[in-house]
């Protein structure tokens, strides 16, 4: 018998054992998933020693739950190990997004860096640090495709494209997860939230998703299944329905893809199944009591652990006793619970993510802060540079203007409840720290982030984060404008709030406010140079921008170190190398725009001004982005040769080599971010344009060429058919290379069986 067959003989044995020792109200126990700040209360207390709780969640308010330590988490944990009947250990669970109490850039940033090796590496800081507070489980990663900037939570995700998302999401998943889920530093992954869930219609959180199934399976589902090749312990359903039917009632969807993962309800998820008007299987609801119908039908679908919403543990006894649920799907249910306890190494040492030595070690240690900064560069994205950057550290005066230049508490973005601002570096403070005393950095603050004060009420629903100046605007503008007229450049920093996106964060504009707007065009007038330092969490609108303002960095919400980065790239120190992972539209009625829409009929000429019946012709504005996908400018320059494939004609299983060389034709140093995008003109289906299908990041001394390398296989050729099977078709395909997916060069193939 191998390693791991008798490891998996051992745990069930184990299982076996214990589940015989278990009652019904402690199977119940064990399946819902309870929430609590620190300290915890009196009453959950009382009813882990009861058995009747399996995992305790972090609130959101007042974050102390699973920081500075373990010792807030301790008495939960001793309440279920020593003073329970059958002392099984807690779940414990926060939202650990990007970075824990160390805060990265957020996720959407992070994955403009193309380097996977860096986003393992931030996903294995994150579940250091929150492993040393007691932490073992995280809701993360969030690999929803988002292909609408209207949804705030596109900010979590990796963006548009499947096959970037991917890679993504397994880098995330080894980060959390380790090489060893039970060692105690690493914290069970939550892939999240399946499926479907970046597709609302509208682009409006929560609202429900309808698509083809081909589409579902070639876009959207990816993702989730390369978590789950990579050993994703748990996923978190979707809060939507998807094509009429949520996740939480989809049992051959959770089947097919989830298998054996631990699949947890959203929040509030199985009581939230009311407002779909969903009823069971057969379209009957129990009308006095329809939590008692949807909880029952959630478990038969597969869902295993009630997050909060307290219908597993109050009616499935009842469900049970009157034949609608069986005791075979309650004991899987919490059989999956035990088994990822097993599986965290909770059975073995239920304490051992409780060393307080540990915590003072790697709880904010240097390291991070060191990572925190390099990461937020690389995730930084120079949309136009008409030669302002970088700025030398001479200059005699300098204007930081904008509400969010000295701003500490937006500038770690949504999602960083856990991390103190006051940890955060605000531009102001690193643009001042990289030129020295000898050069006169002044701010003002020039406008609100916003003047609509609803929104202000919304944007600090967990805390002071906006404030609206009391002075009037046109008293801050003319501020603002003097101060610019007597400097040598202009640093603006403008953009949005951090809970103008992230979850419930949908917008209808998704340009920069109004009002910040009216303020960059008094900047602009006054014949300054001026640096547009953008702060964000979305693709923006930005058609004015682009035509007037000579310098604009997209720096997204980095976290805190995120100051220093962005003075490293404003001043040269670093040269930026990110690239989008989301189209940017011209405005928000071209939204959805991705990049790998598919051909459609009368297409038009792409180099012809589009006329009347061709769908390219909008009769106000451009149908195409106007920052394409994969776009990322630099402080140098990169020549392409030119595209070699090391066969034209292939056949069956042979592998497809495709090289190009590349040269650094600039005077400093960077990194290229080399793309390879596939076309399959002619297919049964209609088929998109073009499709990611490799990535190379190439570091470039000044004069020096490396040689980018690609390698394709029929799995490249794959897509769904009408039948759900994974096909390919032998036939013509357009290979493209190239800095982005615009500004490609190619050759043609042929591929036969």
């Amino acid at each position: 018998m191998g390693t791991d067959a008798a490891s998996k003989q051992q745990r069930d044995a184990f299982l076996d054992g214990l589940m015989a020792k278990m009652t019904l109200a402690e199977k119940l126990g064990q399946i819902n998933l309870v929430t609590s700040n620190v300290p915890v209360g009196d009453d959950i207390l009382a009813d882990i020693r009861a058995g009747k709780v399996g995992g305790v969640l972090g609130g959101l308010d007042k974050i102390s739950f699973g920081v500075n330590g373990p010792d807030g988490l301790r008495p939960a944990q001793e309440a279920a190990v020593n003073q329970s009947r059958l002392g099984i250990p807690l779940l414990l669970a926060f939202d650990v997004i990007h970075g824990h109490q160390s805060v990265f850039p957020i996720p959407l940033a992070l994955s403009c860096t193309w380097d996977m090796e860096r986003v393992r590496a931030t996903a294995r800081f994150a579940a250091r640090e929150a492993s040393a507070s007691g932490l073992n489980w995280v809701f993360s990663p969030m690999v929803d495709i988002g292909r609408d900037p209207r949804w705030g939570r596109i900010a979590e995700g990796a963006g548009e494209d499947p096959f970037l998302g991917c890679d993504i999401a397994q880098a995330m998943v080894k980060g959390l997860q380790g090489d060893d889920l039970s060692a105690p530093d690493s914290v069970m992954a939550c892939v999240k939230h399946f499926v479907g869930y970046g597709a609302p219609e509208a682009g409006r959180d929560y609202n429900n998703a309808d698509m083809s199934p081909t589409r579902l399976h070639d876009v959207y589902l990816p993702p989730f299944k390369a978590a789950v090749e990579a050993g994703a312990a748990s996923a978190m359903m979707s809060f939507s329905a998807v094509n009429g039917m949520p996740s939480h009632a989809d049992e051959e969807l959770l089947g097919a893809i989830l298998g054996d993962v631990l699949k947890v309800s959203d929040f509030d998820g199985i009581p939230e199944l009311i407002a779909h008007g969903l009823g069971d299987e057969a379209g009957r609801i129990d009308e006095s009591d329809p939590l008692q119908t949807l909880s029952e039908r959630s478990l038969r679908a597969g869902v295993q652990m009630d997050m909060m919403g307290k219908g597993f543990i109050t009616r499935l006894e009842k469900a049970l006793a009157e034949g609608r649920v069986s005791q075979a799907q309650i004991d899987g249910a919490c059989r999956a619970v035990l088994e990822a306890k097993y599986k965290l190494g909770l059975f073995a040492d239920p304490f051992a993510r409780f060393d307080a030595e540990r915590a003072k070690r790697d709880v904010l240690a240097p390291e991070y802060a060191v990572a925190a900064r390099e990461t937020a560069a690389e995730s930084c994205v120079l949309l136009k540079n008409d030669g302002v950057l970088p700025l030398s550290k001479k200059l005699a005066r300098i204007a930081v203007i904008g509400p969010l230049a000295d701003d500490q508490k937006n500038i770690t973005g949504p999602w960083a409840f856990q991390g103190d601002p006051a940890h955060a570096v605000s531009v102001l403070d690193g643009i001042r720290a990289a030129v020295g005393a000898g050069v006169k950095v002044r701010h003002a603050r020039g406008a609100n982030i916003t003047e609509n004060r609803r929104m202000v009420e919304l944007l600090n629903f967990a805390g002071p984060k906006v404030d609206i100046d009391p002075r009037p605007p046109a008293e801050m503008m003319a501020q603002a404008v003097a101060l610019a007229q007597d400097s040598d450049v202009v640093v603006a920093v403008l953009g949005e709030a951090a809970e103008m996106s992230g979850e419930a964060a949908s917008r209808l504009d998704i340009g920069i406010p109004d009002n910040q707007r009216d303020l960059l065009k008094a900047l602009v007038a006054t014949g300054k140079p001026v640096v547009l330092v953008l702060m964000h969490g979305r693709p923006l609108t930005l058609p004015w921008e682009n035509d007037h303002v000579p310098a604009i960095l997209a720096t997204w919400f980095g976290g805190h170190q995120a100051g220093h980065a962005i003075a490293d790239l404003l001043f040269g120190d670093k040269v930026p190398s990110g690239k989008l992972t989301t189209s940017w539209p011209h405005h928000v009625g071209q939204v959805p725009i991705p990049y790998d829409r598919a051909t459609t009929g009368r297409p038009g000429n792409p180099k012809e001004d589009p006329g009347k019946y061709t769908t390219r012709c909008y009769l106000d504005g451009s149908s195409e982005p106007l920052f394409p996908f994969g776009f990322g400018l630099s402080y140098t320059s990169f020549a392409y040769g030119a595209i070699v494939a090391d066969k034209t004609e292939l056949q069956g299983d042979e592998v497809l080599t495709v090289t190009v060389p590349v040269t650094n034709a600039g005077r400093v140093s960077g990194q290229e971010i080399v793309q390879l995008y596939l076309t399959d003109p002619v297919a049964s289906r209609v088929r998109p344009a073009k499709q990611l299908r490799g990535y190379v990041k190439l570091p470039l001394q000044p004069g020096e060429t490396k040689t980018a390398r690609f390698t394709l296989t029929t799995a490249d050729l794959e897509f769904h058919d009408g039948q759900l099977n994974r096909i390919w078709e032998p036939g013509r395909f357009v290979i493209g290379v190239g800095p982005n997916s615009r500004d490609l060069q190619s050759l043609q193939i042929h591929w036969s069986r």
